[in-house]
């Protein structure tokens, strides 16, 4: 059978819920972030994040958490064949807290839960027999139940020829020698745990573990005599995690020095949060173990990858992807803070997005004025309609992938919570309609702390009346606007989309939009997405392109904005922009559903007319744009 996997791990799956204060008791924390969490659902996402073909073998509930990890799971590119739903249980659940550089509070929800139910009936021969190998950690091995299924896994990889790894992850709590507020105690001696671990040691090729770790598989606080006690029972790689010392690694007979075994660089950096560093270094570990690299290649992976970890917030997401790791080796520690490391957050943000839209075919009706305006047009008219829009977008998207739509929430509110039943590209505006300078939505608040009541995935769109001859005032209000929502948008989460359109203020020629793009870079605004008025020359889009390329590889793309324009106008807009990769597609709204507005408005055609009416013309759109794109593809083979 073909070896389709990398890897394949084994055991916890969790969510995390990180206290978003820093420095406080996890009494007093007064909100939460959620992440997937359990080192092996850490080490799987970690390791597909630095392009190893990862799986993990789990069990998560029926309900809404069971399913945020799996579809979480997914977007990170990790295969979810193996994370089966167990109807009766709830999915495991975590609490955690930063306190400061060594006390990381946490609460474990665990009793009776989903993941500890795994079983051997789980454990599918055929999924076992795609992996190079086999990962994992010590908590399974915890429940008689569990640990028969981690032993069959084990079993059948040594049978189909993968290699088999361990992370002790000894958690005293999760062994039942700590009471349920001790989450955080890293060890405590027991000769049952021992003995359980010298057990199973022999079983594996590759065991990773802290200091203390080793001293509960040895059974002694001597760090080298308990290397030697594990080496007495497992012929493996041992790898020992020294914390700001780096990590060693000993292949064979354990020396009278930790320092004498094989080694990698350490980084010098500012500890933040230890929690979910060692599945990070971990996941580097493997990485290079898999490729086959030497130890001091591999240790070097391995500590970077645990560095940018303790660096950040939370455990998953902090782990970087490989092209962040090239760039962290290559360039080395400009800061010690690194989650303030500007450049380097900029590709880990960029680097880490999820979800294919490289091609957007994107219904905008965000409008407000243009429909206020409309005669018979109200509020609740207004809403109504829009629900209409979204009803016309979804008919046509039908499913698939590459389609999208801007709304707003002040008079599409019903509208954009029901765009969540679709697998639809979702865009907010934030500007007030019109204003210049900029002036935003009162809703988002004088701090900006609107955008905390976000959905995930939703995106911040932004419209900017800027021009380069703009007078220095505006100019200055606007950019300073723009740069706080961007930081705003980053802070929690969300892609930020940028609308500029020069021509409403200003005379405009193949070289404004691109000065422009320039301009935003320069002063610190990146941002995933750009919506730029069609340019009617090659040498106008190529102007832009180059001027993103320059700043920011790894950008979204563009999307061409309408202006109201006419069907035959925006074809030629088409066949113009499809000509360059960095423009994805559309986002058009007055196009599709300016006469069905008006019409429907002042009562001269129902429901139904209206979303045909938009239907029709919006995949006309769609075809043009793909007619335009494969024509130009064509052409450039």
């Amino acid at each position: 059978m073909t070896k389709d996997l990398d890897l394949i791990t084994i055991g916890r799956s969790s969510v995390d819920l990180y206290g978003t204060q820093v420095g406080g008791r996890l009494e007093d924390m007064r909100s939460f972030q959620k992440y997937i969490g359990g080192s092996p659902t850490n080490m799987a996402a970690g390791t597909a994040r630095l392009g190893l073909r990862s799986a993990l073998l789990t069990k998560v509930g029926d309900e809404h958490m069971g399913r945020f990890i799996r579809e979480e799971l997914a977007r990170e590119g990790v295969d979810t064949t193996g994370v089966l739903t167990d109807p009766e249980r709830l999915t495991a659940l975590v609490l955690l807290g930063i306190r400061d550089e060594e006390r990381f509070p946490l609460i474990f929800y665990r009793q009776n839960c989903a993941d500890m139910a795994l079983s051997e009936e789980d454990v599918d021969e055929g999924f076992i027999e795609r992996a190079r190998a086999v990962v994992a950690t010590g908590t399974h091995l915890s429940n008689p139940q569990t640990e028969a299924a981690v032993t069959k896994a084990l079993r059948l990889a040594r049978q189909h020829g993968a290699r088999t790894a361990l992370d002790i992850d000894y958690r005293p709590n999760l062994w039942g020698l700590a009471g349920h507020d001790a989450g955080e105690e890293r060890f405590i001696a027991s000769g049952a745990v021992t003995e359980k671990l010298q057990n199973h040691l022999r079983h594996f090729d590759l065991i990773v573990g802290t200091e203390e770790e080793f001293h509960i598989a040895g059974g002694t606080t001597d760090t080298l005599a308990a290397l030697r006690a594990v080496r007495a029972v497992s012929t493996a790689t041992l790898v020992c995690k020294r914390g700001a010392s780096g990590a060693v690694a000993f292949e064979g007979d354990i020396p009278g020095s930790l320092d004498d075994g094989q080694t990698g660089p350490g980084f010098p950096i500012e500890v933040f949060n230890v929690l979910g560093a060692g599945d990070g270094f971990m996941s580097g570990l493997l990485k290079g173990w898999l490729d086959d690299a030497d130890w001091p290649t591999s240790l070097q992976y391995a500590n970077a990858c645990g560095a940018l970890a303790v660096s950040r917030h939370g455990c998953t997401p902090a782990y970087p992807s490989l092209e962040e790791l090239r760039f962290f080796l290559k360039r080395g520690i400009v800061r010690p803070d690194l989650r303030n490391d500007a450049e380097l957050e900029q590709i880990h943000w960029s680097t880490n997005r999820k979800g294919d839209w490289s091609t957007m075919r994107v219904f905008a009706f965000d409008h407000r004025i243009q429909l206020e305006e409309l005669d018979g047009a109200t509020p609740a008219k207004i809403g109504a309609f829009k629900e209409l829009c979204l009803d016309a977008c979804a008919r046509v998207a039908n499913g698939r992938p590459g389609y999208g739509l801007l709304c707003d929430s002040r008079l599409g509110r019903t509208a954009l919570h029901r765009a969540a039943e679709h697998d639809l590209w979702i865009g907010r505006p934030v500007e007030w309609p019109g204003s210049r300078p900029l002036t935003l939505e009162p809703e988002l608040g004088p701090d900006l702390g609107g955008l905390a009541e976000w959905p995930a995935g939703h995106v911040v769109k932004c419209l900017c009346f800027y021009h380069p001859d703009d007078d220095a005032k505006i100019r200055e209000d606007q950019e300073e606007r723009v740069l706080r929502l961007f930081h705003a948008a980053r802070r929690n989460r969300l892609e930020f989309l940028l609308e500029i359109i020069p021509s409403k203020v200003g005379p405009v020629d193949d070289h404004t939009s691109a000065t422009i793009i320039r301009r935003f870079y320069e002063i610190g605004v990146y941002p995933d997405w750009w919506k730029l008025e069609p340019m009617r020359t090659e040498a106008g889009w190529a102007a832009a392109c180059r001027a993103i390329a320059e700043n920011d590889a790894h950008t979204r793309g563009i999307v061409v904005l309408g202006l109201a324009a006419g069907e035959d106008a925006l074809s030629e807009a088409f066949h113009i922009a499809a000509g360059f990769d960095l423009v994805k597609g559309f986002a058009v709204g007055r196009t599709i559903f300016g006469d069905a507005a008006k019409s429907w408005m002042r009562g001269e055609i129902d429901d139904a007319a209206a979303v045909a009416q938009m239907t029709d013309t919006y995949a006309r759109l769609c075809d043009m744009w793909d007619a335009a794109r494969t024509k130009m593809t064509e052409a450039a083979q």
